[in-house]
C-alpha cells in the first residue's frame, strides 16, 4: 500500500473523529442533505434571548493578541454588585457562534455573566496563519478572559469558572492546572486532543502511523517555508456518500447545513473547521490531563453523552481528577447532540454546579 494512501486512512480515525485528508477538497455544490439538517430535540444553535443583553468584546492575551468574545450580562443585573461570571470556550475547529453563544446565553439567562470567545487564529481574534493549532495560546486565551472579567466592575473575581465544549474542555483543563483564579470548571462532550491525535479514537492508532503522518506534516514544512500553498487537514467532509462514516455524518449535519454552519467575515467555507496540516501535529505534544489532580479542591463536572463517541475522553479524565469532581452522562445523547439540542443539554445540571461552586463566601 502506498504510503500516502496509509497516511490517509490513519487520518480517518483521529483528531475530531471526523475525515480528516492531507489536502481540503473543494466542496461540491447542490449537496442535498444540506437544505435538511437534523433539528430534533430542539436543536437551536443561534438561539438569541430577550432576557439578557449581548455586547462584542477584544481584550488582549499575554502574546499581545486581541482575543474577541461576546459578553452576555442578564438583563435587570445589579450593576453596583460583583455577581459570578462564565468563561464558555468553543469546539475546536469551531467559532463563538457554533455552541458557545448558545450556551452562554442559556447560562446568562440563569443569572450568571457569561463571555464567549474565539480562540486566537479562529473567528474574530487574531493570529496568524489562520487555523493554526496552538495549544498552549489556546489555553492562554482563557486566562486573558479571566483578566478580562476579573477587571469588570460587576464581576467578582474570585467567583469565575469556565465551561468547555468539545476540544476546548481540554484547553480549559489546561488553563485551570496553572490559573487558581478558575475556580470551577465544567466540560462538555470533551475531547482530548492530544489523545485524539497521538493515539486515534479507542487507541485505534498505532506508533507507526502516527509517525507517518508526523513525517508528512514534517515535509509539507519545507513546502510551506519555500512559499508553497497551505495544506489543511481534520475538520468536517464537505459532502456525503454512500461510504460516509456515522460519525462524518453527525459533524456534517452540524458544520455543512443551517442547523450550525457558519462562515467568520473573511475566510472561506471551504476551509471552516480545518486546522492547518504542519501545526496540527502540536497537539501530539498536549497532555491536558497530566496533573489534572493538581487542580483539586476546585470542583470538575465532566458531562458527556451516552453514545457520545468521545465519551472515552470525560471517563479518562473524570477516573484522573482528584475530588471534588463528577461524571454526568446524558441518556440517549451523542456527541454532537449536546453541542445544540437544547431538550438534551442539562442546562440544570450545569446552573447547580456553577451555583454551588461560584457561590459568595
Amino acid at each position: 500500500m502506498k504510503k500516502k494512501t496509509i497516511i490517509r486512512r490513519v487520518l480517518t480515525m483521529i483528531a475530531l473523529g471526523l475525515l480528516l485528508s492531507v489536502t481540503i477538497i473543494a466542496p461540491k455544490t447542490g449537496v442535498g442533505a444540506a437544505s435538511t439538517p437534523d433539528m430534533t430535540n430542539g436543536a437551536d444553535n443561534f438561539y438569541k434571548s430577550n432576557k439578557v443583553t449581548m455586547k462584542k468584546v477584544k481584550f488582549k492575551n499575554q502574546y499581545n493578541m486581541n482575543v474577541a468574545g461576546n459578553l452576555f450580562i442578564p438583563k435587570g443585573l445589579k450593576k453596583n454588585t460583583k455577581n459570578p461570571a462564565i468563561i464558555v470556550g468553543h469546539p475546536m475547529g469551531a467559532v463563538k457562534e457554533q455552541s458557545a453563544n448558545l450556551y452562554a446565553t442559556k447560562m446568562a439567562e440563569r443569572g450568571f455573566v457569561t463571555l464567549s470567545l474565539d480562540l486566537s487564529f479562529w473567528g474574530e481574534s487574531e493570529g496568524q496563519p489562520r487555523n493554526a493549532v496552538s495549544p498552549d495560546i489556546y489555553a492562554e486565551d482563557f486566562s486573558a478572559a479571566v483578566d478580562f472579567l476579573g477587571t469588570r466592575p460587576f464581576v467578582d473575581r474570585d467567583r469565575i469558572g469556565v465551561l468547555g465544549i468539545c476540544g476546548s474542555g481540554s484547553f480549559a483543563i489546561s488553563a485551570a492546572k496553572i490559573d487558581p483564579r478558575i475556580k470551577a470548571i465544567a466540560t462538555v462532550s470533551m475531547y482530548d486532543m492530544g489523545a485524539a491525535n497521538r493515539n486515534g479514537l479507542k487507541h485505534s492508532q498505532t506508533l507507526e502511523q502516527r509517525k507517518k503522518i508526523l513525517e508528512e506534516a514534517a515535509e509539507q514544512r519545507y513546502v510551506e517555508f519555500t512559499g508553497g500553498k497551505t495544506k489543511y487537514t481534520s475538520g468536517t467532509v464537505h459532502e456525503l456518500n454512500e461510504n460516509s462514516t456515522a460519525i462524518e455524518r453527525e459533524f456534517y449535519d452540524f458544520y455543512r447545513t443551517p442547523r450550525g454552519e457558519f462562515t467568520p467575515k473573511g475566510t472561506s467555507p471551504e476551509l471552516t473547521t480545518h486546522p492547518t496540516l504542519t501545526s496540527n501535529v502540536k497537539f501530539m505534544n498536549f497532555y491536558p490531563f497530566e496533573d489534572i489532580e493538581t487542580i483539586s479542591p476546585r470542583p470538575m463536572l465532566f458531562i458527556t453523552g451516552e453514545n457520545a463517541h468521545s465519551r472515552e475522553f470525560s471517563e479518562e479524565a473524570y477516573k484522573l481528577a482528584a475530588e471534588p469532581k463528577e461524571l454526568y452522562i446524558v441518556p440517549g445523547a451523542g456527541h454532537v447532540d449536546l453541542y445544540d439540542r437544547v431538550h438534551l443539554i442539562p442546562f440544570d445540571k450545569l446552573e447547580s454546579f456553577f451555583k454551588e461552586n461560584l457561590k459568595k463566601k
